[in-house]
Formats: C-alpha cells, structure tokens, sequence
C-alpha cells in the first residue's frame, strides 16, 4: 500500500468553489439566524408578549420537525417562488433548523438579566428598542456567539436541504461536492476522505476559538440568583 496526495489534489482542483459556497451559506444562516433570533429572545424573555407561552411550546415542537419534511414542504413552496438551486433559499432552509434553538438559548439567559438594570435604562429615556441594542445585546456576547456557532455548523453540515433544494444548481456545498464523488459503479475513496478532512477544518478552527464562549453560552439562564 502506497501513500498518495491525489485525493487532496482533487480537493484543491475540484472542490474549492463548493467550499466558498458552503462558507457564504454558512455565514449566511448566522445572521440571518441572529437578526431573527435575538429580537425574538428580547420580546419572549424581558417585554410582557402575550401568547409567549405558547409560543414558546410551539418552538420545541418545531424542533422535533424531521428535516425531510420541512425539505419536501420548502420544494414545494421553492417551486412556486423561484428559489430552488439559489443560495438565498438554503439560507432561508437551514435557519429555519437552526432559529428555534436560538430564541430559546436567547430567551433564557435574557430572562436572567437584572431587571433594575433595565429599569434604569428607561428612566433614563431608553424605550425598548434602545434597551435591546444598549445594553440587552452586548452583555448577549456569549449567547449570540453559541448561536452564531450552532447556527454555522447546521447549515455546513446539511445534506438534506442541500440536495433537495439545489441539486441542479451552479453552485454547491461541500456535501453535495463530497457525494458526487459517489457513482453507481466506482466510488472515489481518496477523494471523498480528503475532502471530508478539509471540510472539517473550518468547522474545528471555530469551535476550538468559541469554546469557552459556548460553555458560557449554553449555560446561560440555567441559574438565577
């Protein structure tokens, strides 16, 4: 048995634009999963919502939608709109995975938040809005971070959406780069093992920098004093 680099070859050739499209897809999923997220928190854990309670009950529940049925649900309305084999659409696909975790990540560490800290905000001629990007957001560091984190390798890691909802398209993931390397007769191993192992750099850079931010993070809200 020889040792070879033609399978990292291969990667450098072939796969490179389908990891700048799983990069933009991903950071993609991030903000539109915090800008969505972090008001929702805000609302559910600091301002009187009416119905939180229920909404709150209706984000578990959509968490425990299997992705196949939200993939066939977004073909269909895909089809309609125009979206399908368009990176916007597996932006809007995977956050819609990666938001309901992080209104509630968001929404228990800021029910913990000092409430006279918030009222001082006010009396100081602060409304809600003010509050939220003042002072609410920043001390949100860790939690936007875990989001952030989360949300990132949801929309890395996705295959489902991916090859539902751009099969056909110019531009692909990394998992879709990764499965093309699977035909019905020969199946390309160096190939696919080296493009696994260079996909799975980013995502290790990332946690390996935010992993004492997570920690805090998903821990947020779980005591109070």
């Amino acid at each position: 048995m020889n040792l070879t680099l033609d399978g990292y070859e291969a990667v450098l050739r072939q796969q490179l634009p389908a990891l700048g499209t799983s990069l933009l897809i991903g950071f993609g999923c991030v903000a539109l999963t915090v800008l969505i997220a972090a008001p929702a928190g805000y609302s559910l854990g600091l301002l009187r919502l009416r119905g939180r309670t229920t909404l709150t009950f209706l984000l578990l529940v959509a968490q425990m939608i299997p992705a196949v049925v939200m993939a066939m649900g977004f073909y269909a309305i895909y089809v309609r709109l125009g979206l399908l084999n368009t990176i916007p659409g597996l932006i809007v696909a995977n956050s819609t995975i990666a938001v309901p975790f992080a209104v509630l990540l968001y929404t228990a560490f800021m029910a913990g938040l000092p409430r006279e800290m918030l009222q001082a905000a006010r009396v100081d001629g602060a409304g809600a809005w003010r509050t939220f990007t003042a002072i609410v957001l920043p001390l949100s560091r860790n939690s936007t971070i875990t989001v952030a984190l989360f949300a990132f390798l949801w929309a890395w890691s996705d295959f489902i959406f991916a090859s539902t909802l751009n099969r056909n398209g110019d531009l692909i993931p990394i998992t879709l780069g990764i499965f093309n390397y699977i035909g019905n007769n020969t199946t390309q191993w160096n190939a696919i093992m080296a493009t696994a192992v260079v996909a799975s750099v980013p995502a290790a850079v990332l946690l390996i920098l935010a992993q004492r931010y997570v920690a805090a993070g998903v821990t947020a809200g779980a005591v109070k004093d």
